[in-house]
């Protein structure tokens, strides 16, 4: 694994999946896929850095971190995006999956959707979670609903930094499984409006463009938090790295 950021990434997907397969069969953890509110949240909040910090790891959801690894540090890295871990994971049909969060149209459509990749998908189970804050949630009832369905993976979609701090707070109260947050790809794999971008402004790193389209309010608030500490971020990042070694194992 590697630290970038303030950011504990893993970036070989082999090993993601070695972690995943693992960690599921008798223990729990949690998976944090950061994206730039993430990666502009641990630099201004340490208590949100030591919820990402507790996780198995992060893997890179934002395309361009590996551009600024590669101009601070000339290390070729790759993007592995929400999207891309939650279609690798359902194709492989090997797990028992549970799948929190958003709305119960939206997770009938999505089971509807998911279950032509995986029949066994129709029998899973889908829990819609009440709208509150985080500190509201009643984490031992949910962890008993958990624990007696006794998942591999549980999807959590609940938008950052609200599904980091739910999986953060869950952890105590389930026995086995890893937790992996996804944020919008629920409606990304339902019947929603909300669709990812095209793979060409994915490859050319506009994503964030198209993000902003849909969803202008809430998405351009996003982008003011992250513009905000990048040009710090980022000045730190240069001036440190010839000091240290920016790869660490775990």
């Amino acid at each position: 694994m590697e630290q970038f950021f303030n950011v504990r990434y893993e970036f070989d997907i082999d090993r993601i999946h070695s972690l995943i397969e693992e960690r599921s069969k008798n223990d729990r953890g949690y998976i944090c896929v950061a994206d730039g509110v993430i990666l502009s949240l641990v630099q201004r909040n340490t208590v949100y850095r030591k919820v990402i910090d507790e996780a198995m790891f992060s893997i890179c959801d934002s395309g361009w971190v590996p551009t600024y690894i590669k101009w601070i540090y000339g290390l070729d890295r790759k993007q592995y995006c929400g999207c891309e871990i939650f279609e690798d994971i359902i194709r492989m049909r090997r797990y028992h999956m549970l799948f929190l969060g958003t709305n119960q149209q939206t997770l009938c459509s999505l089971r509807k959707n998911l279950a032509s990749l995986d029949s066994r998908i129709e029998e899973m189970r889908f829990e819609e979670l009440p709208y509150c804050t985080v500190d509201q949630f009643d984490y031992a009832t949910i962890g008993e609903t958990i624990n007696r369905y006794a998942p591999d993976i549980i999807w959590v979609a609940l938008g950052a930094p609200k599904q980091e701090l739910f999986m953060h707070y869950l952890q105590p109260h389930i026995r086995r499984g890893v937790m992996i947050a996804v944020g919008a790809v629920f409606n990304f794999y339902s019947d929603e409006k909300i669709r990812r971008a095209p793979r060409w402004m994915i490859r050319w790193k506009m994503e964030f463009i198209h993000r902003i389209w849909c969803e202008p309010r809430k998405q351009w608030q996003r982008c003011r938090q992250i513009i905000h500490v990048l040009p710090i971020m980022l000045y730190k990042a240069f001036r440190s790295r010839g000091k240290m070694n920016p790869t660490y194992q775990s």
